[in-house]
């Protein structure tokens, strides 16, 4: 069987142009949010709802797919309410109007999440989803390289014409919606009964779900808990002494080696197992954070951002083919909606979290904290089973 197939190529090119039109706009969002008059407060708050619109919205939205069997739709409409987004923000200035939007641009995810993976996770066997995986993380990881990238050249040439960017973002965020009409929806010949599906129903999938997804996600969340905003990590730069030109090119650089390594990693985790690469991944990230405790050069950082990466190669697409891999195929949009919902809320919570330690103690009690945590999480998983292939009815 051909790994990366055509639908995966067709998924992984529309994953690159909404990234692209998506970390175009990253950089200088709290920017121009501040320019049109939103206090830190009030940007803590649309960027909260944000999130655990997207959160909420994964789970049942992958319940959804998985219910009435059909993928393709939430895939073209999430992707469709994402860039639609992106010249809302640019029109009106309002507060209501700016909720609106970046909420649209949230819920977009969440309808696509669970769809878009179970068809990845489809398009590969239990052999090969590392590397299905990775592929797809490699090309939406190269769109976030690209869109600071065409930001700051924009930016040189016209300073703070925000705006315009916005606008400028509509074009690849609609080349991806086209892109996916490429997408094809593969017959199913088990005939779905219609259900209704309340809105936290999916939340029901814990008590069904194999024991082996439990534990795992259980280990995820745990470790999410404790793995704040990469915000977090830039103002460490920024305030170790780097100008914003650099911690944007720290950023680029850092997206550039995940792109790079996610595919290979994701051949790697086929071969030796996806819990033994998620493990060294781990170990990469508390690396990073004891790193980041110590102020210290550009070049040092451009080190431990080469690190994290790779923590990044090893962990993200990997999490979702090993979820894949022990879930029935009927399942698969929900149990990653589950998880990736649940994910949200927890990153919330670590952002939080991680904020209120760092006013308190400072960056470096931060860091170290969240670095000791990960030693804990990584203790944690080397008593999860590695995922048992033959258990997963693909």
């Amino acid at each position: 069987m051909k790994s990366i197939t055509r639908t995966v190529w067709v998924l992984s090119v529309v994953s690159l142009l909404t990234d692209t039109a998506s970390e175009m706009l990253y950089p200088i969002m709290p920017i121009y949010l501040k320019t049109i008059g939103f206090s830190i407060v009030l940007i803590g708050i649309l960027e909260g709802l944000a999130e655990a619109t997207a959160g909420l919205s994964k789970g049942y939205f992958g319940k959804l797919s998985d219910t009435s069997g059909r993928r393709v739709p939430f895939v073209q409409i999430g992707y469709a309410f994402s860039a639609i987004s992106k010249p809302m923000m640019a029109i009106f200035i309002f507060p209501l109007w700016i909720f609106f939007s970046r909420t649209i641009d949230r819920l977009g995810k969440g309808i696509r999440t669970g769809a878009r993976d179970a068809i990845l996770s489809g398009e590969a066997t239990p052999e090969t989803k590392g590397k299905v995986f990775g592929f797809h993380r490699s090309m939406d990881t190269l769109g976030a390289a690209i869109g600071p990238s065409l930001a700051l050249v924009y930016l040189y040439f016209y300073p703070e014409d925000y705006k315009t960017l916005f606008l400028i973002a509509f074009i690849p965020g609609l080349l991806a919606v086209l892109s996916s009409f490429y997408l094809k929806e593969k017959k199913i010949n088990e005939p779905k009964i219609k259900v209704k599906t309340p809105f936290f129903s999916f939340l029901n999938y814990w008590k069904e779900s194999p024991s082996q997804y439990r534990k795992l996600v259980i280990g995820l969340l745990i470790f999410t808990l404790f793995n704040s905003s990469d915000v977090f990590l830039l103002l460490q730069a920024k305030l170790s002494g780097l100008d914003d030109t650099s911690v944007i090119g720290v950023y680029i650089f850092y997206n550039l080696i995940y792109a790079l390594f996610a595919f290979p990693v994701g051949i790697l985790a086929d071969k030796v197992g996806l819990k033994t690469i998620f493990i060294a991944g781990l170990g990469l990230f508390a690396l990073v954070y004891f790193g980041m405790s110590v102020n210290t050069n550009l070049y040092f950082f451009f080190g431990l951002f080469f690190l994290y990466a790779i923590y990044a190669s090893a962990t993200e697409g990997i999490s979702k083919a090993w979820i894949s891999n022990i879930t029935e195929k009927k399942n698969i949009a929900t149990a990653i909606g589950t998880f990736t919902g649940l994910q949200s809320i927890c990153t919330m919570l670590a952002s939080s979290f991680t904020g209120l330690i760092w006013f308190q103690f400072g960056a470096t009690a931060a860091f170290i904290m969240t670095g000791i945590a990960t030693l804990f999480v990584i203790i944690y998983f080397l008593t999860v089973p590695k995922p048992k292939i033959n258990e997963s009815p693909q």
